[in-house]
């Protein structure tokens, strides 16, 4: 659809055309990951706030990214599962604005939490005497507070930006959800200015992040090699390995889409690697946390499919046999 010489006011999102004769499949299918990933880091969550055992910085730290992952995906989600059941998958210019207002905040906060764990990691490891001393419960919290501020406050001059931005023609999105690259592409009038600004914030994050991280591994990985004792040091490294995977996977896929200044790539590419950051490492995070980290399996299993699912058993018997 094409409006020539008036104002925009809705966007059609694109998503994938090749696949709309599979629609119902395809809402059964992210229905199901949806769930999953809601289940999976709400599990994670409940899990950590309960047993006081993991009421620790990392386990801490753990719970803020499993509630972002669930807040990431609700600003999603939802709307690709209607517009997946939908002929016209409209959505208005503010709904627009709001949806990549969110993606970009929940994902800059998303970058600093990860870098927060990096930290986090690296004292632990480098500095075990101090580690206590230095990460108390009032820093990791100041922490855990300033990612989320820092997330929400990233993406502001962004979204002023492009709301006073004009649009009069094409309405055309192409890809499954809003973001502000897509939007600017649309402005009827010279953009140079509004890329060079969201490529520079873009890239500023997530490089800063990645930097410090890197920084921190590679004086962990030091350390660790230094470790005379194979134990000690496969025990190091198995505190670090799922923070890896997780950082490996989200600044991958964040970094092909957002650190480029000009579109040299298939919408059918910008496609395929945004579903990868806002459906597929959501769902990966509490596997990957809850397969590798001991702690956290122990007490699903005891907390959670033994006695939760014991006393949610005796209460519905109970009422059975209240009812008879």
């Amino acid at each position: 659809m094409e409006r020539w010489n008036t104002t925009v006011t809705e966007f059609i999102l694109v998503g994938f055309p090749t696949l709309y004769g599979y629609g119902p499949l395809l809402f059964a299918c992210l229905l199901l990951v949806y769930i999953l990933t809601i289940a999976g880091n709400a599990i994670i969550l409940l899990v950590i706030c309960r047993v006081s055992a993991l009421h620790t910085p990392m386990y801490f730290f753990i719970a803020a990214l499993s509630c972002l992952e669930i807040c990431y995906t609700a600003v999603t989600i939802p709307k690709m599962l209607a517009d997946l059941l939908e002929d016209k998958k409209m959505i208005s210019f503010n709904g627009c604005l709001v949806q990549a207002y969110f993606l970009h905040a929940l994902g800059a906060a998303e970058c600093y939490i990860l870098t927060v764990m990096a930290y986090d990691r690296y004292l632990a490891i480098c500095k075990p005497l101090r580690y206590s001393s230095i990460m108390t419960t009032g820093l990791y919290v100041k922490l855990v507070a300033t990612c989320f501020i820092g997330g929400f406050l990233s993406p502001v001059i962004e979204t002023i930006l492009i709301s006073l931005l004009p649009f009069c023609g094409l309405n055309l999105i192409e890809n499954v959800f809003c973001d502000f690259p897509p939007l600017i592409s649309l402005a009827c009038t010279d953009t140079r200015l509004y890329i060079m600004v969201e490529f520079l914030i873009s890239s500023f994050i997530i490089l800063l992040t990645s930097a410090f991280i890197l920084f921190s591994y590679v004086r962990i990985i030091y350390i660790i090699l230094k470790v005379k004792s194979k134990d000690g040091r496969q025990k190091a490294f198995s505190t670090c390995g799922a923070h890896l995977i997780v950082v490996t996977m989200f600044f991958s896929s964040i970094g092909f889409m957002y650190i480029r200044i000009t579109k040299s790539y298939s919408v059918e590419y910008d496609r395929t690697v945004g579903l990868t950051f806002v459906v597929f490492t959501p769902l990966a995070n509490p596997i990957i946390y809850g397969l590798r980290n001991q702690e956290i399996k122990k007490c699903i299993y005891k907390y959670l499919l033994t006695e939760h699912f014991l006393c949610l058993f005796h209460n519905v018997c109970s009422r059975i046999v209240v009812k008879i």
